[in-house]
């Protein structure tokens, strides 16, 4: 009976069907051939408990914000910024590359939209310059993923949703990993600047950042805001998301990037995405809760103990399997599938709920930028007119760099725990 399952997810999977309706189909199969199909009669009511969730509330409102700055005009104000920062600097593309993806990481918080972002604007600079179009773009692609781990991310609120973790820790947690990410990708553009003497801007090609300054201010006000607001307890994340649309509004306004059809296309854009999310949503909670019925997590915890795995060892296998996963699956359908499985393991081997969010997700940014079906790869290699397969065999070098930055964030907790710790997030909520 459960070949049987598994071939007609199979051909479900196969026959093009979405991913959310393959989920709850094959749970409800699964039903039936565990024997369990009497609790099906409870099931509305274990979705609704899943999804009925308050933090929630807060991923279609930053996805909102994400849509009203990209459609705003931002890209170019926080593309003169950065190159008024790192331009003049030898391969000073590349850092202004980094330097406009920490910009918008707090902002978007969305590795495809910081992704089509700037393939469509800085690669052509760059392209402009004598930069080798697969380094640009494998540059590009590695940066994004900058977006989903410094805050505002809709990836730590999807987690922090399903771990019943605080939202706001996670958000600050965030904060240093992502900064060492692009202290790494700053240091690897060091490295082929030189290798491959990459060009630097000269004085009159840099704008002044006395007025780049202040043109991005009304930008930089909206991660200042979500930050400071959590951060002084001001608000709750969800709060600081309403604001921040607000915020958005108004700096499409000051850049007269927002119209009537801007306006109208990001609120499209945002429900399909949010009902996506939500759909999804109520396939995994249909699976989640057949695994609870059979025990699946404990089942697991007693193979993990019998293989004599301690924290450290199943840490290491959790990652390799999330490694792996990134590389085919969505990331908020890798988190929804095996973070009910596999968490709370390493959660009863003393894992910080925290720690674990931020690696695991950071851990899941990478198969973002892992052939062969990385988001971001797809989006820089249509965007930017960049051959996929060259541009997937450029990537690896910084896979491979990502990867150490996640080894680093393993062995080394407190680079997660520190702000929240010390700014007393570390309790519930």
């Amino acid at each position: 009976m459960t070949w049987l399952v598994l071939l007609a997810a199979t051909a479900l999977l196969l026959s093009g069907l979405a991913i959310a309706y393959v989920i709850g189909a094959t749970a409800v199969l699964a039903f039936f051939a565990a024997g369990n199909e009497r609790y099906l009669a409870i099931l509305p009511q274990q979705i609704f408990s899943q999804i009925d969730v308050f933090a929630l509330m807060a991923m279609p409102l930053f996805i909102l914000v994400g849509e009203l700055m990209n459609r705003g005009g931002i890209t170019r104000v926080l593309i003169d910024l950065s190159m008024s920062i790192v331009g003049r600097v030898r391969g000073g593309l590349g850092y202004v590359n980094v330097v406009t993806a920490v910009f918008f990481s707090g902002i978007s918080g969305s590795a495809v939209a910081d992704a089509a972002a700037m393939s469509s604007t800085l690669v052509p600079a760059m392209r402009e310059r004598g930069y080798k179009d697969a380094y640009v773009g494998a540059l590009t692609a590695a940066s994004s993923i900058i977006g989903p781990i410094i805050p505002p991310s809709i990836v730590l609120i999807f987690y922090g949703a399903l771990m019943q973790t605080s939202v706001t820790a996670l958000f600050i947690a965030g904060i240093l990993p992502g900064l060492l990410l692009a202290a790494a990708l700053m240091l690897a553009n060091a490295y082929y600047a030189w290798r491959h003497d990459h060009p630097k801007l000269e004085k009159g090609e840099t704008p002044p950042f006395g007025p780049s300054l202040l043109r991005a201010a009304p930008a930089l006000m909206l991660p200042l805001i979500i930050l400071g607001g959590i951060v002084l307890g001001l608000t709750t994340p969800t709060e600081a998301a309403v604001v921040a649309v607000f915020v958005a509004l108004g700096a499409g306004w000051f850049y007269e990037g927002i119209t009537a059809r801007n306006l109208l296309e990001s609120l499209q854009r945002t429900a399909v995405l949010s009902g996506s999310i939500f759909v999804l949503l109520t396939g995994i909670a249909a699976l989640g809760y057949l695994g609870a019925l059979e025990r699946i997590p404990e089942a697991i915890g007693t193979l993990v103990h019998d293989l004599g795995l301690g924290p450290m060892e199943y840490m290491i296998v959790l990652n390799v399997v999330f490694l792996l996963a990134g590389t085919v699956l969505e990331v908020p359908v890798a988190l929804a599938l095996l973070v009910p499985l596999l968490a709370p393991v390493a959660l009863e081997q003393g894992a910080n709920p925290v720690h674990l969010g931020i690696v695991l997700c950071f851990n899941l940014c990478i198969g973002m930028i892992s052939p062969p079906l990385g988001g971001p790869l797809l989006v820089v290699s249509t965007v930017a007119k960049i051959d996929y397969w060259e541009l997937s065999k450029a990537v690896i070098p910084f896979v491979f760099i990502e990867t150490a930055v996640l080894a680093i964030l393993i062995a080394f907790p407190e680079i997660s725990l520190v702000l929240p710790r010390a700014l007393g997030f570390m309790g519930g909520g």
